[in-house]
C-alpha cells in the first residue's frame, strides 16, 4: 500500500513539473499593438463671407439705330465679394463683383464713314447664386443685375455716356483648394439696355445705343 501512495504522489508531481514546462514554453501573453483609427476628414462647408479677385475677358456686339450692330470686345479685371449658406449639399449665396474694364468696338459705314465707337469703362453685377456641392467642388448657376459705364463716341461730334443697369445670367464652376482658398471659372451674358446718344453722336435726334456681351472669367477667393 506504501508503495502504491508513493508511486501516486511521483505521478502528481511529474505532471505538474510538465505543465510548468509547457507553460513556460509558451511565454507570456502579450495583446495586439493599438492602431488608431484613420483620421475623420470632415465634408467641407462652403458657408461664410469670402472676398476674392476676378479677370477674363468679353465679346459681344453693339448697337446703334444708324449704324446697326457690330463687335465688341476686350478685358476686365476687379473684386468680388459674396456669402454663401450651405443647406445639405445645397450652397445659396448672394455676390457682388466690380470691374474695370476695356471694351470697345467700332463701325466704319456709309452713315459714320469716319466711325462710331462703343466703349465699357467699368462692369459690376449684383447676383444670387444657387449651386450643388460635390464636397469641394461647386457647379452654380447665377443671375441678377448688371452695371456699366457705356460711352458712343463720333468723331466732330461730342460724344454720350451713360450709366447703364441691364440684368445677367450664367453659370461657373468653384474649387475649394486648400483651407480657406477657392478657385472659380465662370461665364456670364450680360445685356446693358441702351441710351439715346441723339445728336451728340449724330445728326439725328435720336440715336439709341445698346450692347450686350458675354464674359468669361476666372477668381480667386478667400472664405472667412
Amino acid at each position: 500500500m506504501r508503495n502504491l501512495l508513493l508511486s501516486g504522489v511521483g505521478a502528481l508531481l511529474l505532471a505538474s513539473a510538465a505543465g510548468q514546462a509547457a507553460a513556460a514554453d509558451l511565454g507570456t501573453y502579450q495583446p495586439a499593438p493599438y492602431k488608431a483609427p484613420p483620421a475623420f476628414n470632415p465634408v467641407y462647408n462652403w458657408t461664410g463671407f469670402y472676398l476674392g479677385v476676378n479677370g477674363g475677358g468679353a465679346w459681344g456686339q453693339s448697337t446703334w439705330d444708324t449704324v446697326g450692330s457690330f463687335d465688341i470686345s476686350g478685358g476686365l479685371i476687379g473684386g468680388t465679394a459674396g456669402f454663401n449658406w450651405q443647406v445639405g449639399q445645397w450652397v445659396l449665396g448672394l455676390e457682388g463683383d466690380l470691374d474695370a474694364a476695356n471694351i470697345s468696338g467700332n463701325s466704319i459705314t456709309p452713315v459714320c464713314p469716319i466711325g462710331c465707337k462703343t466703349t465699357d469703362s467699368w462692369l459690376g453685377t449684383a447676383r444670387g447664386r444657387v449651386g450643388y456641392a460635390f464636397d469641394r467642388f461647386l457647379p452654380y448657376v447665377t443671375g441678377g443685375a448688371a452695371f456699366g459705364n457705356i460711352k458712343a463716341a463720333t468723331p466732330l461730334f461730342l460724344g454720350q455716356s451713360a450709366t447703364d443697369a441691364g440684368w445677367t445670367v450664367g453659370a461657373g464652376l468653384e474649387f475649394a483648394v486648400i483651407n480657406n482658398w477657392t478657385l472659380k471659372a465662370e461665364y456670364l451674358y450680360v445685356d446693358l439696355g441702351k441710351f439715346n446718344s441723339g445728336f451728340n453722336c449724330s445728326l439725328l435726334a435720336t440715336d439709341n445705343v445698346s450692347s450686350h456681351m458675354n464674359i468669361g472669367r476666372a477668381g480667386l477667393n478667400y472664405r472667412f
